[in-house]
Formats: C-alpha cells, structure tokens, sequence
C-alpha cells in the first residue's frame, strides 16, 4: 500500500473537523472518559499514536480528519527522531513524547481513550493486548499478526475486547469502501449463486529499503527495515495481500481450513537495494470449509503484469468483488469519507453512541489466513488450520521484552545476507 506523509498541523486545521476539533482545545475543553465506557456528545476524545512511521501519521491524519472532537495527546515510537516529528507536527507535548521498543506501554497509560497501534505487524499482538488490559479502545493496522503465537494473542485479547465493552478498528480499509460493501452484499444475496471459485491478486512492482545507520544494533537496523524481515512484516503476503485475502473471506463468511502453494526469490535482493528475507512471489491453493477454493496470488517484480483485485465464480456468473450500487451506511454509520478516512469515523461513532464494533475478529482471521499461506509458500507443503495455530512457528520469542540491546530473532551471514525460506526444507512448526 502507498503511505502518504503527514500534513503538517496547519494543513489539518483547514478540515472542518479538526477546526472543530482546535476550537474545543482552545476553549479549555478537556472532560475525563471513563475507559470502559465512551464519549458522550461533544467531549474530546483523547488518542495515543503508537508507531510514527509512514501508515501511524497517515492513521492520525485520517482520525483528525474524519472525527470530531478527537486530540493526539501521546506519541511513540520505536526512534527518538520520529517520535519528535510525529509529536512537533501534531502539537503533543515533550512529556508525552516517548521512544525506545518499550515506549508502546507508556503511550497507552498517557491518559488516553484510544489508541492508534501502526507499528511494524510483529508488535501487533503484543501491543493490542495490552492496551485492551489497559480498557482502551484501539485501532490497529494490518496485518494484526505474522505468527500463530500472535494470532492466538490476538483471539484472547478479541475476547477481552469483547468482555470489555471496548470498540477495535482494523485497518482493512476496503470492509468501509461503499463499491466493497455492495459488492459483497449483492454475493451474500446470491447475486453469483452459490461460490465455488475465487481469485485474489496483490501483483505489483517493488518496494522500499532503508539503509540506515552504521552504528546501529542489528535489531534497530531490522525495526528501520521492518518490511524485509519476517518476523516484522510476515512477508508481502501478509502486508499487502492480506487486504485481498479479507475481501475473500468476507465474501465467503469463512476461513481457509487448508492452503498449499509455491513461491521464492527471484530478483528481490537486486530490487530491493539490499538484504531481504522476502520471497518476491507468492502462489496460494486455500480450501474453504465447503470446498470452496481461493487461487492468491501476490508478486513483487518490477517491468512485469500487475494486478489488484478480487473476483468471484459462482454457480450463476462471475465477476468482481466490488459494486457502485446504492449502499447507504454500513452498520448503521453513514459513509461520509474516503475509506482510510471512513474506518475511523465508524469506529469513533461506535465509541460515542456505545454501539458494539470489534473488527479485531475479522482482522485475526484474515491475518492469520494471510500466515497460513506463508507457511505453506515457504515448506512446500500442505498446511492444515488448526495445526498452524496450534503448532506454527514462534518467529521472534520473547518480542514482549525486546528492546535495542537484543539479539536479533534473526542474523546476517558473513557477506551480510539473512536467510531464506526454501521450499522442501523450511520447518513452518520448529
């Protein structure tokens, strides 16, 4: 997905709701929010910005500008420089600015309501349960994990969630795009008959590679990087195809019980500009409940076909997953805002009128979807749901206290390359 830099905070105050938003902070406006309950009216809801990357300013831009009434009061970052950036732009104070591996925990005890969660997806889990501990609502962006210890971090925390009477948005934006939800809608009405083919694409050209600095630990030179490693970012499947693996399962209102495939590297290391763990092409068979099958399929290769996009096979026709039609709102929330934008003025309306919304249930599944199909990708083998959840790999053991002076979950050879998955020998449970 492209990310786009955050406007500065007088860009932001041209939007009316966050004109809305600077009146009521200069006015003195500051009314307290009971943590297991929600904002009433007009009060200000207060916000933490766990992750100050490219997606965690572009989430906070999308919150300002679509909610009424919403303050950044707290910061954090994995690096000092970003967290100072993101905290200048949106005029948080230096004592709630907070960096290092740890500072997530900070920023959520920082007298805030909710949480915006847009670290690299490793983090997620972790991050998530304890700001549900903590009676926080949350937004989280995609991928929500990249392993089955997360993923079964994330269901327990999904239930507390639930318990708690918390709100959780996901960032899989396409679920609050109006073309998406009549598309699916008119599927779920039989439009295409009963499915029993789907097709998911995520095929584009390459990606960004930080260098970083020289005197920097192997683990902050793999967290600047996070993309290329697995354990940060699962792998383009898990990143950026998981968008298309949700729309399937949302169509089908199920999960794959089995996936096999292929993928490798083929020109990754000479396109990304340096060392990577990432396969560059991912093909995926997953086997719904029903028999059902999805055909995935992401790539990333540059000066080749490209492709995003989703299409159902039924046993009355076929086409795409999305529909112009005439959808009105979903869940009763009105579409009023782009889809980055709409996502979080759904989850602040739930918070406001006390309404029940809690996507992590559907962000965990298609994540872990997303992991099952990795697994399988990079074994060669067929890999069944319930024993990747049960058995799958910890990639990063330990990652609850990780700070900069850890060893990397993984290493550089000699000629600096990390290792690759190959097919055939990769172990998806050691």
């Amino acid at each position: 997905m492209s990310t786009k830099e955050l406007r500065s905070r007088r860009e932001f105050l041209k939007d009316s709701s966050t004109i809305a938003a600077g009146a009521a902070l200069a006015s003195g406006l500051s009314l307290s929010i009971a943590r297991s309950a929600h904002a009433q009216g007009g009060d200000t809801l207060r916000v933490a910005l766990i992750g100050c990357g490219g997606r965690g300013n572009g989430a906070a831009a999308n919150n300002l500008k679509a909610c009424e009434n919403t303050k950044i009061v707290a910061v954090a970052d994995a690096f000092e420089a970003k967290a100072k950036n993101a905290a200048k732009n949106l005029g948080v104070s230096p004592e709630k600015t907070f960096w290092g591996l740890d500072s997530y925990q900070k920023a959520i005890d920082a007298d805030c309501d909710m949480v915006i969660i847009a670290t690299p997806p490793g983090f997620r889990p972790v991050q998530y349960a304890a700001a549900v501990a903590a009676g926080k609502h949350v937004f989280m962006e995609k991928p929500c994990c990249v392993d089955a210890p997360g993923y079964r971090k994330l269901v327990e925390a999904n239930k507390m969630a639930d318990e708690k009477g918390l709100k959780v948005g996901v960032g899989l934006q396409r679920r609050h795009n109006a073309g998406y939800v009549n598309g699916i809608k008119k599927i779920h009405d039989g439009k295409y008959g009963d499915l029993v083919c789907l097709q998911a694409y995520w095929n584009g050209g390459g990606i960004w590679w930080r260098k970083g600095q020289d005197d920097w630990t192997e683990i902050q030179k793999q967290v600047n990087n996070w993309y290329h490693f697995v354990w940060l970012s699962g792998d383009n499947i898990c990143e950026q195809h998981v968008h298309n693996i949700d729309v399937c399962n949302w169509a089908k209102n199920a999960h794959p019980v089995e996936a096999n495939g292929m993928g490798g590297s083929e020109m990754r290391r000479k396109q990304a500009g340096g060392p990577t763990q990432l396969f560059d092409h991912h093909f995926v068979e997953f086997t719904y409940p029903d028999g059902t099958k999805m055909y995935s399929q992401c790539r990333h290769v540059s000066n080749v076909f490209n492709r995003v996009a989703e299409y159902a096979f039924g046993t009355k026709g076929n086409g795409g997953m999305t529909d112009k039609g005439d959808v009105a709102d979903v869940g009763g929330v009105p579409f009023k805002f782009g889809d980055y934008d709409q996502e979080h003025f759904a989850l602040v309306e739930a918070i406001r009128k006390g309404t029940p919304y809690n996507e992590g249930h559907v962000g965990a599944t298609s994540s872990f979807t997303a992991v099952l199909g990795r697994m399988a990708t990079y074994s060669g083998k067929l890999i069944k749901w319930d024993e990747a959840v049960e058995k799958g790999s910890d990639l990063a053991p330990g990652i609850e206290n990780f700070t900069f002076e850890s060893p990397a979950p993984v290493q550089p050879d000699e000629d600096g390359q990390y290792p690759i998955a190959q097919p055939g020998l990769y172990n998806p449970f050691a």
